[in-house]
């Protein structure tokens, strides 16, 4: 098990994931499809805002996964955790081999079960911190 310094640590990371998915969605609305975000300086530029997020989201797993010792991603399976670090990896590392229709895949398919689970994690989360909480108070 992990201590209240991880779990506050988690929910705000939780937090910082939740908001750059939303700064995503946001930023995405006019985009139809993966060749859209090629077809002009401005899209590219918004490409490029969102690979700086999914770099965070994925670096915050990385370290949600250390705070957590392992312990709080197997108990969401359906979420690909390890392949969501992976694209972090190769944004960050190999940036001039960006799939473009993977990050368009991505963001339209896995973004919006991803939140639904951070939001659980976030609720979990929570409730540990307040039971934490109030076994020090007894």
């Amino acid at each position: 098990m992990y201590d209240e310094d991880a779990i506050y640590r988690i929910i705000e990371l939780i937090d910082g994931m939740l908001d750059s998915i939303q700064i995503i969605q946001e930023r995405v609305s006019g985009i139809k499809s993966a060749n859209d975000f090629l077809i002009s300086p401005d899209n590219m530029f918004i490409l490029d805002g969102i690979c700086m997020k999914l770099i965070f989201i994925g670096e915050s797993i990385k370290t949600i996964d250390k705070l957590s010792k392992g312990e709080l991603f197997p108990l969401y399976p359906a979420i690909p955790w390890k392949e969501i670090m992976k694209l972090r990896d190769i944004i960050a590392h190999h940036y001039f081999k960006i799939d473009v229709d993977i990050v368009y895949s991505t963001i339209k398919e896995d973004l919006s079960p991803l939140e639904n689970t951070l939001r659980q994690l976030k609720d979990y989360e929570e409730r540990r911190c307040s039971a934490t909480n109030l076994r020090n108070q007894l």
